[in-house]
């Protein structure tokens, strides 16, 4: 059974910084493209960054400079350091883990939710 299980939201200060973790399990860690969605109120859920195998890392421009996607293979865990954060950045952040080689199902964790305060 694939688990991906996200933690590290909260409430956080406009300006503030939040480190958010996503832990994976029943996947060849390794071997996954990892990504961190989000989904606004009212919005549809839109990429944030992706990290592949190689170290390759792809941000939205929303996120550009104040976000770092990192992966810890020993650890099974992909990171989101997020830093100036705006209220825009207020949202329910997922996990996402896709093969890029096999194809396959996208998996998603259940999400942690960033609350950025004005």
């Amino acid at each position: 059974q694939v688990q991906l299980v996200e933690s590290g939201g909260g409430l956080v200060q406009l300006g503030g910084s939040l480190r958010l973790s996503c832990a994976a399990s029943g996947i060849i860690f390794r071997l996954y493209t990892m990504g961190w969605y989000r989904q606004a109120p009212g919005k549809e859920r839109e990429l944030v960054a992706a990290i592949t195998r190689g170290g390759s890392t792809d941000y939205a421009d929303s996120v550009k400079g104040r976000a770092t996607i990192s992966r810890d293979n020993a650890k099974n865990t992909v990171y989101l350091q997020m830093n100036s954060l705006k209220p825009e950045d207020t949202a329910v952040y997922y996990c996402n883990a896709r093969n890029p080689v096999l194809g396959g199902p996208n998996y998603w964790g259940q999400g942690t939710r960033v609350t950025v305060s004005s």
